[in-house]
């Protein structure tokens, strides 16, 4: 077991804290839902609350450091170090009372991600790592499965909605590898997606045209429990790239090829 760094200890408390807030609107979405203007400029302001909170908390943490929010845009982004951060991953599950939503909050220091925390608030799971340190669910250590062969393997993907440019590719991957596996889901969260393959929860995540802030902790996290991660050719990404594959390491390849 890992003892948590004083930076971390500060991403965890950023996290808790503008969970409370999320947790609080998230209890009112079920009202929202049956208005005739429906929930959708609620979750704009509970996504932009948290995203406020979080800046706060992790300026004390570092207060050198840039930050870059889904909602806010990049603060200081010519600096060493910057905070990369999604308030509410999963929004579209949010916005339905849907409970798979996360927060994500990375550090990226020299072009570099150093520290990554995935909050999974109504479940109450942290996953974190540090670069070097390895990936954790709490205390316990994260590690990626064994499995060998894809038609053992359970994965996870996005598929964009109706009228996104990869809509028929992302449906056509999904049917191809669903057929060649023991099942493919859609959680609607790339955030938990990245943090269950950590876990060993999935064997594997595809997805593309992703932004830097939905998978920047995820992927040092999946690093860190030894997945290997490259785009859809097998080349190396770094977390800005727009085709995401992480898997189990011997199970790679396989998926490559049908990708």
């Amino acid at each position: 077991m890992s003892r948590l760094s004083p930076l971390t200890n500060m991403m965890v408390r950023a996290a808790e804290e503008a969970a409370k807030s999320l947790r609080r609107d998230f209890g009112d979405i079920a009202h929202l839902q049956v208005s005739k203007k429906g929930p959708a400029d609620f979750v704009t302001k509970a996504d932009m609350a948290a995203e406020s909170i979080l800046q706060r908390v992790l300026e004390q943490a570092k207060p050198e450091a840039g930050f870059w929010g889904e909602e806010t845009g990049a603060i200081g982004d010519q600096v060493a170090s910057r905070w990369i951060v999604d308030p509410l991953d999963g929004t579209t599950n949010f916005l339905h009372g849907q409970p798979n939503w996360a927060i994500s909050i990375a550090l990226e220091e020299n072009g570099k991600l150093t520290h990554g925390l995935i909050y999974d608030v109504l479940r109450d799971e942290m996953f974190w790592a540090e670069r070097g340190v390895g990936a954790y669910l709490g205390g316990k250590r994260l590690k990626v499965t064994g499995r060998e062969k894809l038609s053992d393997a359970l994965m996870v993907t996005g598929v964009p909605h109706l009228g996104r440019e990869i809509h028929a590719r992302a449906w056509s991957q999904f049917k191809t590898l669903s057929e060649k596996s023991s099942g493919v889901r859609r959680s609607g969260s790339a955030a938990l997606d990245l943090a269950y393959v950590a876990a060993g929860r999935y064997d594997a995540y595809w997805e593309a045209d992703l932004r830097p802030w939905d998978v920047a902790a995820g992927l040092l996290i999946c690093e860190e429990a030894g997945a290997a991660i490259s785009d859809y050719s097998g080349k190396p990404i770094r977390h800005s790239g727009r085709e995401i594959l992480v898997a189990a390491p011997l199970l790679a390849d396989q998926i490559i090829s049908n990708l």
